[in-house]
């Protein structure tokens, strides 16, 4: 057992299962899949209200996408450092809100003509830019999401280093001065959550 370990007893619990919580879904582990949906279709919905979903089919566009997701995910590589889950589902969600608009347009009494087309336009050439202020805060609470799953892994001091540095954006210093603990255990502990959440979700920064 490492060091790491001895101080952190759950890391040893941790190593004993899968890592990743893509990997278990794979695996069709119901647990991971409820995790799954849990921490991304809040974004999903997000994504769908940005692309003029009617509010009152936004659950059934969201339940379109994880349908896709559960058929596809085994089609999902992370081969470069740009490949990231959440750009995949992005992709998933941009799929069916191009098929939720294109249902529309041939459904009597349903909008069409060029409103429609300029929307399904709009959603199939939706560039892949620097997410704006609404994006960001999205993207943000899913980051908070993830933490919550793995908090208990981790000692209340492991974890207070962590927050300190990550959250509250405290230098190392400062919290290792407050904590009284040495400035090379703060980032430590600050890497050692950051790596097991990426471990988690796979592609949050």
């Amino acid at each position: 057992m490492t060091a790491s370990q001895q101080a952190d007893p759950s890391a040893s619990d941790v190593l004993a299962t899968s890592r990743s919580l893509l990997a278990r879904a794979r695996r069709r582990d119901d647990g991971a899949w409820e995790k799954l949906v849990e921490l991304y279709a809040p974004l999903a919905y997000f994504w769908c209200r940005r692309g003029h979903v009617a509010e009152q089919d936004i659950p059934d566009v969201v339940q379109e996408v994880f349908r896709s997701v559960v058929v596809g995910i085994d089609t999902f590589r992370k081969e470069r450092p740009c490949d990231t889950f959440r750009g995949w589902l992005r992709t998933v969600t941009r799929s069916k809100l191009c098929d939720y608009f294109r249902s529309r347009g041939k459904t009597p009494g349903a909008p069409g003509g060029s409103d429609m087309q300029r929307r399904l336009e709009q959603v199939a050439a939706e560039p892949d830019e620097e997410p704006d202020d609404a994006e960001e805060s999205a993207e943000r609470a899913l980051f908070f999401r993830g933490l919550e799953t793995i908090r208990h892994q981790f000692e209340p001091r492991t974890w207070q280093a962590f927050w300190r540095v990550v959250v509250d954006e405290k230098s190392v210093a400062d919290v290792a001065a407050e904590l009284g603990m040495r400035p090379g255990t703060v980032r430590v502990a600050k890497c050692r959550v950051l790596h097991r959440l990426r471990q988690e979700l796979g592609d949050v920064e």
